[in-house]
């Protein structure tokens, strides 16, 4: 069983002019379906991994082979992550977060406005390639947390659970906002799927720890719905 790239939940210009078509193609064309290429390529020496789920890979990488370790880590999680961001964003994205989130949020960090600001210093002080995410900490009472990861490290991997992300590397944005990241991090506001963050949040609430586990290897079936 090979992991797959999973279609766009929308058009690649669909988040126009906030993400510009010509990112998103490259984007999704051809540097996920990178990781998903190599990913399959360093568990083809692995059978019993191939089935598994790709968070289980990221929470387990004392069980894969030490030869193959680090491209297994490295491309599931550039699989996976980029999998929650096709799904943090939308075209009918934006405003700000309602209901049982919006509480959280502004209990959690003072106010929304706060915390993106909180968020985008985060994303802005990335060294290098990675990711700024707004998490729920599962261990900890269930409070909110904002932090970021390098490489294509995932918060799965800290206990963590995801609820929505923004992918600082060079190629989701230099096209369009060429070095100029606080830019694009400011823009990337007019698309945030907060309808999507808001459902995470309800399901990190609700399942077991078996639930986010199983949901979690399946967000690439998810992005494909």
């Amino acid at each position: 069983m090979s992991h797959e790239l999973p279609q766009l939940p929308y058009d690649p210009d669909a988040l126009e002019p906030y993400v510009d078509v010509q990112t998103m193609i490259l984007h999704h064309d051809q540097h996920h379906a990178a990781y998903v290429k190599n990913l399959n390529i360093a568990l083809q020496n692995a059978p019993g991994l191939q089935e598994l789920s790709l968070s289980w890979l990221l929470q387990n990488p004392r069980k894969l082979p030490a030869e193959s370790r680090d491209a297994v880590l490295h491309n599931a999680g550039g699989h996976i992550n980029h999998c929650l961001f096709w799904r943090a964003m939308s075209p009918e994205g934006g405003g700000a977060p309602s209901g049982l989130l919006a509480d959280a949020i502004d209990s959690e960090f003072g106010s929304f406005d706060e915390f993106k600001k909180q968020f985008e210093e985060a994303g802005a002080k990335v060294f290098g390639s990675g990711w700024v995410w707004l998490v729920r900490v599962q261990k900890d009472g269930g409070k909110l947390q904002v932090y970021t990861t390098s490489g294509h490290d995932n918060p799965m991997m800290r206990g963590h659970y995801p609820l929505l992300v923004n992918d600082v590397w060079e190629h989701a944005y230099y096209l369009k906002h060429e070095n100029r990241r606080v830019e694009y991090l400011k823009a990337w506001w007019e698309v945030a799927n907060w309808q999507e963050a808001g459902r995470r949040f309800s399901l990190s609430d609700q399942s077991t720890e078996r639930d986010r586990e199983n949901e979690g290897g399946m967000v690439s079936e998810m992005v494909q719905r």
